[in-house]
């Protein structure tokens, strides 16, 4: 099928880490990232939560990365069978993350016009899911977003294709303190490469780079004395 003419520039919002728990997220983060991130939120529709940190990137100024885990203590809104966003409840995620400990699972790409992305991807055969006006309360007001989440809650692409959100009138960023993490590239790996990369070339994000290979997903990093890191997540067989 054609996709539709006109262009979007989407970019690469955040990087998703789940981990079990909030505080085993958080402790991963110390030890592995070597920083304490800053507040986040809950998530009454979803029943989770999170922590964020902003990065420093030159290609992606408004990036970070988000802790994201299920709240023991929240009932989602979204009643069964639909299921919360990122995978959180599927059993093989779940396993992975009690065996291996918080990893990189998905990342999101914001796009001025959710539902025009959404046009693109379906005249490629994708289909990401509806579109879902969402919020959270911060001390600064009501942060508002759409975002894109099946009601099976996959993520597609074993983690690799984004998840679509467009921000309200605030972005996350503006709330947090300077970067600190220094973030340098994202690269994935998935065994139908062809196909998304066509995917992320219809929404701009052509730059983003993919090989052919079992799914997965690859973030680098500099930590502050200089070491190089990375984070990788392959998804489960």
């Amino acid at each position: 099928m054609n996709v539709p003419a006109g262009t979007i520039s989407a970019r690469v919002d955040h990087l998703v880490v789940a981990a079990r728990s909030l505080e085993e997220g958080l402790r991963w983060c110390e030890d592995t990232l070597g920083v304490v991130p800053g507040p986040g939120g809950a998530h009454a529709l979803f029943g989770t939560h999170n922590r964020l940190l902003r990065l420093a990137s030159a290609a992606h100024p408004q990036a970070y990365l988000e802790i994201i885990a299920i709240d023991p203590s929240a009932q989602p809104a979204r009643e069964a069978p639909l299921r919360r966003w990122f995978d959180l409840d599927d059993p093989a995620i779940r396993q992975q993350l009690q065996e291996a400990g918080p990893q990189l699972l998905h990342w999101v790409a914001s796009v001025p016009d959710i539902e025009a992305a959404l046009q693109r991807w379906r005249a490629l055969g994708i289909e990401r899911g509806p579109v879902i006006e969402a919020s959270r309360p911060t001390p600064d007001g009501l942060l508002r977003w759409k975002i894109t989440v099946r009601d099976d809650g996959q993520r597609l692409f074993g983690g690799c294709l984004p998840t679509l959100i467009e921000w309200g009138q605030t972005h996350p960023t503006q709330r947090m303190a300077t970067p600190v993490l220094p973030w340098d590239s994202l690269a994935l790996q998935h065994p139908q490469a062809h196909r998304l990369r066509l995917a992320l070339q219809a929404i701009g994000l052509a730059d983003v780079p993919v090989t052919t290979g079992p799914a997965g997903l690859r973030a680098t990093f500099r930590r502050h004395d200089g070491a190089a890191m990375a984070l990788t997540h392959q998804e489960p067989a």
